[in-house]
């Protein structure tokens, strides 16, 4: 091989020496082996031309082999230098951003001054669905994108906590690690260990939290305890003091069902890094356990299957169903000891434990003297109190000895005219029932003035509506369906015992399970069949506002942000009794919703933001990949470093500089194979050498 000369600005020429054979590789050693024996028999025998022999061999065997001059024009190629810039969101805290554009500049400056060399500079914002910073899958990306050849240096100016190690690359060059944040930085972080996605109603459930002090603690505050303030939908905080740097155990009971928002925080501190961490939001669903039913029958009917069907259809509803077959006044003469003998348990029921009771359903009842006025009474204060009753009449319930006889009467909103209407009708959802949960959006209900399409019942018992809400109407749009609160309880009437028809398919049916169910769900006051709401819903980077009302119309809505602004949002009607607004959202945290009437929470991005989970600067998570290739770590407020060029193999930083390796790359350009010796010339050689051996052993002879 030749030593390369300089064949014109911009370009070098490479001469080398290569075997480029005439014939398979394989010939030419059988040629030599041959060779090699006619020449060793020569040796034994004795002759004078052996080495004449040898050269001519040798002749034939180069000639064979052909070697020629390769030519090659190379281009050299520039060599790359790539920097990531963390912009995590860690790296807006305090003054990080600052540093590290100061650091940016001063690399591509001093980069852009290097001749013969690139730059490529490339972001690393935070990852989706806080996966937090990904500064090795960023690197990854554009080594693949790069020539590694040409790589001559990585440099990476960031707080140093990576959440993407495992897919660290191999790296061609140096990596270097400018650090950004300052040695006495320390911070109190509060994070959720444990917390439960679902939590049953009444029953405490634990929490696991902890809060730490990490950095370089002051004095002042490394005393070993923090404030802690707990907060439920955005209410008023409960204030309590714990212990920083041990795992805590909160027993939290959820005081309604649904989506529960609870908000742990603790005070910012004089110096701290920052608060973002000193907040974490978690969001619990409160389930019930079993809901727990009482059917009392008053005598059985046709409709009494219904509901115990749907009831039992539900596997977390826990039924009791008690059915009046023989009422007192019943004199037939049968034996005691031939009928029922399950005793009706009237105090145990309606005394002693009638508030573990979600609802009691009375279908078809009528007073016989079962129930004792003082029974009767106790039902009422199980209203008030927060029980749930709904009447199913019949027609006794226009008689004398209706329910609605009896202190009961307090409770219920519509008041019975002791006539009851048989005939044939179809019920129809009112106009305030188009826009109530319990019966909005009912499958074949009356849309835009038409008829519904599911079948007709024949028998209403005729009410005077004194309070609630009529939702649905029967003959001469009389009250069929009433719902009302009582105290902290809700009251349904239903002012028909003929659901059951729709059961059966009569004149095609109707949403009797879906009507019935609802019903249900509304007096146990599940939080998806409020008609007065307030909710929030993200989807994608918008907030989805919707206030659910019985009114024509909605106020505006204020949002507070987790940064403390407010915005007044107007809501647009989508459906009746539905007003929806859609807001912006770029930022992770609690927002606050409030139209005068009703608060709500709603909690956006995850519980705690991993960016935000270790906000201290450190050095050694990126180390290993630092020392694997000799780089090294500089922090940037000790000053950004120089740019050197170290060898390959040699450490590639000291004290205020790191090396960058030149990478000397190059591009062929063009390749020129000219043979040293003809092979004509080898062969006139290989003959001259052969006839002269053989005159040189004539004379001998």
């Amino acid at each position: 091989m030749f030593p390369p000369c300089l064949n014109g600005w911009g370009s070098d020429a490479m001469n080398e020496v290569l075997i480029n054979p005439l014939v398979p590789l394989p010939v030419i050693l059988l040629a030599g082996a041959i060779c090699a024996l006619l020449l060793a028999f020569a040796l034994w025998r004795g002759l004078s031309g052996v080495w004449l022999r040898a050269l001519a061999s040798a002749c034939v065997l180069s000639a064979m082999a052909n070697p020629s001059l390769q030519r090659e024009t190379r281009e050299p190629l520039n060599d790359i230098v790539i920097v990531a810039l963390d912009q995590s969101a860690s790296q807006d805290i305090a003054d990080r951003s600052t540093q590290a554009t100061q650091a940016l500049d001063v690399i591509v400056t001093a980069v852009q001054a290097r001749p013969s060399t690139d730059l490529r500079v490339i972001d690393v914002p935070d990852s989706a669905d806080d996966q937090g910073t990904k500064l090795m899958s960023s690197l990854s990306q554009i080594l693949a994108e790069e020539p590694r050849a040409r790589v001559a240096g990585i440099v990476a100016i960031t707080d140093g906590v990576v959440h993407d190690l495992s897919v660290t690359p191999d790296f061609p060059a140096p990596f270097h690690v400018l650090l950004t944040g300052r040695a006495q930085d320390w911070d109190r972080k509060l994070t959720v260990q444990d917390a439960p996605a679902f939590a049953i109603l009444g029953e405490e459930v634990l929490l696991g939290l902890r809060l730490d002090d990490v950095g370089a603690v002051p004095n002042a505050v490394a005393n070993g305890r923090a404030v802690l303030d707990i907060a439920i939908d955005g209410g008023a905080p409960r204030r309590f003091e714990v212990p920083v740097g041990e795992d805590l155990q909160l027993p939290v009971t959820l005081p309604h069902g649904g989506m529960n928002v609870l908000q742990f925080s603790t005070p910012e501190l004089d110096g701290e890094l920052t608060a973002r961490n000193n907040t974490s939001v978690v969001q619990i669903n409160g389930v019930r356990d079993r809901l727990r039913v009482l059917l009392v029958s008053g005598e059985p009917h046709a409709g009494e299957r219904t509901w115990r069907n749907l009831l039992k259809s539900d596997s977390s509803v826990d039924l009791v169903h008690f059915t009046i077959l023989r009422p007192p006044e019943k004199q037939d003469g049968v034996p005691i000891d031939e009928l029922s003998l399950i005793a009706f348990p009237t105090r145990e029921l309606f005394l002693e434990k009638i508030d573990e009771f979600d609802l009691i359903i009375f279908d078809r009842y009528k007073r016989r003297g079962i129930l004792p006025t003082a029974y009767i009474d106790s039902i009422r204060t199980y209203v008030e109190q927060g029980g749930a009753v709904l009447i199913a009449a019949g027609p006794d319930f226009a008689s004398a000895v209706s329910i609605y006889r009896s202190p009961l009467a307090d409770v219920l909103p519509a008041r019975p005219t002791a006539r009851v209407i048989e005939q044939g009708y179809l019920p129809q959802v009112s106009e305030l029932g188009a826009k109530h949960p319990v019966t909005r959006g009912l499958t074949g209900a009356n849309k835009g003035g038409q008829p519904p399409t599911w079948g007709r019942w024949f028998r209403q018992i005729e009410v005077e509506a004194e309070r609630g809400q009529v939702v649905m109407t029967g003959v001469d749009d009389q009250p069929l369906l009433v719902l009302d609160r009582a105290g902290e309880g809700r009251v349904a009437q239903l002012a028909s015992d003929q659901a059951w028809l729709w059961d059966r398919g009569f004149e095609g049916g109707g949403p009797q399970l879906e009507l019935l169910r609802r019903l249900a769900h509304w007096m146990m006051k599940e939080p998806e069949l409020e008609e007065e709401t307030l909710t929030a819903k993200q989807d994608g980077d918008t907030l989805v506002i919707t206030r659910r009302t019985l009114s024509d119309d909605v106020s505006d809505v204020f949002v507070t942000t987790p940064d403390g602004a407010e915005q007044t949002i107007t809501l647009s009607e989508v459906a009746p009794g539905q007003f929806e607004a859609v807001l912006e959202v770029d930022e992770m945290g609690l927002y606050r919703l409030s139209d005068g009437k009703i608060d709500a929470v709603k909690a956006i991005g995850p519980a705690a933001p991993r960016e935000f989970a270790d906000t201290i600067a450190t050095p050694d998570l990126l180390a290993p990949a630092v020392e694997k290739t000799q780089g090294g770590i500089v922090p940037i407020i000790d000053g950004v470093p120089r740019l050197r060029d170290v060898r390959v193999g040699r450490p590639a930083s000291g004290r205020g500089w790191i090396g960058l390796t030149p990478r000397g790359a190059y591009q062929t350009t063009d390749v020129v194979l000219t043979s040293l010796v003809p092979a004509w010339l080898f062969l006139l050689l290989a003959a001259g050498l052969s006839v002269a051996a053989w005159l040189r052993e004539g004379r001998r002879a």
